[in-house]
């Protein structure tokens, strides 16, 4: 009788406990459907991934002043609703930061959705949050919904629980369609992973499969997120290469170089390339890159992953053709690096490297390629009537402007360019050259052709 009495008592308190349990829980899930949709995008979205230190927090993050924006509770709306971009492409394009109503036409969107394809596969820079775990799709649906429904302050106007499907918004890669036969050619570096806090660079020779010499006037490339640059290298010596179709880590497990693929990198000749998850570039009208029959290349992919889960990499890059008697000018590469670089921390240091061509030349596109601590990447002649006049400028390490040049930069035997670059050390470290993104880079890239 008191045994029956207890185990009637305890079901009794454990149900209660559950009704109270289950009440409480009602509570909180209502408490989270009445609050504001941008509330909870900057308490679970805004405030773990985008204001945090160095990133977005606040003006004294070292990357203030390439992005001017703040994602600080209390701030981000403000600096997020119906405000212009920095980003210059986006700006171009007509975007705001925020758009109400217009999900597509706000950068904030477009930076956190990884798939370019949406937006007519422009790209507006590095996809956020950099370097970390991408938002899942209905975290994205969610930020959607909310630009659609005017991105109001205040109100409830998205799905709350669409804040719980946590499927990776990286589960998708849209690959590019394969050059019509006779206009071009396709190159892939297939699926493959990168380790959590992990930056992977590898390398694989690859042939074109070109049975004559080709002249390339386009190049496409389509890669997942996470992406620091990828790159196509010819080789200066034709008689020592790699094996071909086999991956060459640059880094072993443990983070140290793999020297045998370090060395082989002094091979490297730079053709085609970019930092873009979504890159479409057509040379100049009449000029053209000539690839040599049977071409092989090396392909380089380097993606960076600071987040706490596996980073899928996948690449594909199409190089598209045109008729040699289309081409009045062979371009060759402009690959000016400085490797003399000492940035002490917690300051701005300017930097500056003279090249000179020993040749006549013209000079049809530029562009520029730093790391992280690049504020202002500036380009002038050196020598000369134009000696000292600014021809580059760019503010955006991610992504550099492309400059091509109509009138094109005319340069004689022994003048040349000026890097002239500002770095802004925000670290407590002194920074040198290196192939990590917590190294730093000073590359003036581009293409000339020979008078």
């Amino acid at each position: 009788m008191k045994y029956s009495l207890l185990i009637a008592f305890s079901t009794a308190i454990l149900l209660c406990a559950t009704l109270m349990n289950s009440c409480t829980k009602q509570e909180q899930e209502q408490v989270t459907a009445d609050a504001a949709s941008f509330d909870l995008i900057q308490d679970k979205i805004l405030t773990k991934s985008c204001a945090i230190s160095g990133c977005h927090s606040s003006e004294t993050d070292g990357t203030f002043g390439q992005h001017g924006l703040i994602l600080a509770k209390g701030k981000a709306y403000k600096n997020l609703y119906n405000i212009d971009p920095s980003n210059v492409g986006a700006k171009q394009d007509g975007l705001k930061r925020v758009k109400p109503f217009k999900s597509l036409e706000s950068l904030f969107f477009n930076k956190l959705f990884y798939d370019a394809s949406h937006h007519g596969g422009k790209s507006y820079g590095a996809v956020m949050p950099l370097g970390g775990d991408l938002l899942s799709y209905g975290q994205l649906e969610f930020i959607r919904r909310w630009i659609e429904a005017g991105a109001p302050e205040k109100g409830s106007v998205a799905d709350v629980s669409l804040l719980n499907d946590t499927t990776p918004s990286d589960a998708l890669f849209i690959s590019l369609l394969k050059p019509n036969p006779g206009t071009g050619f396709q190159m892939t570096l297939d699926k493959f992973d990168v380790a959590p806090n992990f930056e992977r660079e590898f390398f694989v020779r690859k042939a074109l499969g070109n049975t004559e010499t080709v002249y390339v006037n386009r190049i496409q490339i389509a890669m997942r997120t996470g992406s620091h640059h990828f790159i196509l290298y010819g080789f200066r010596d034709q008689t020592n290469l790699a094996p071909l179709n086999q991956v060459r880590d640059l880094r072993n497990a443990d983070g140290t170089y793999n020297l045998v693929t370090f060395a082989q990198m002094n091979n490297h000749i730079f053709n085609f390339g970019g930092s873009e998850s979504s890159l479409d570039y057509t040379f100049p009208t009449g000029t053209a890159v000539e690839v040599p029959a049977n071409a092989t290349f090396d392909m380089n992919s380097h993606y960076y992953n600071k987040g706490t889960k596996p980073l899928p990499g996948e690449v594909n890059i199409n190089l598209y053709t045109t008729k040699k008697e289309n081409v009045k000018n062979i371009l060759k590469v402009i690959d000016f690096g400085n490797q003399n670089l000492t940035i002490p921390p917690k300051q701005r240091t300017v930097i500056s490297k003279d090249f000179t061509f020993d040749k006549n030349v013209k000079i049809v596109t530029l562009f520029s390629h730093t790391h992280k601590l690049g504020e202002k990447f500036e380009i002038l002649i050196k020598g000369g009537a134009r000696n000292g006049e600014l021809v580059y400028t760019s503010t955006n390490w991610e992504h550099p402007e492309k400059t091509d040049y109509p009138t094109y930069i005319s340069l004689k035997k022994g003048e040349g360019l000026t890097s002239r670059i500002t770095y802004n050390n925000f670290t407590d470290k002194t920074v040198r050259f290196g192939l990590t993104t917590e190294d730093e880079m000073g590359i003036i890239f581009g293409y000339y052709f020979e008078e």
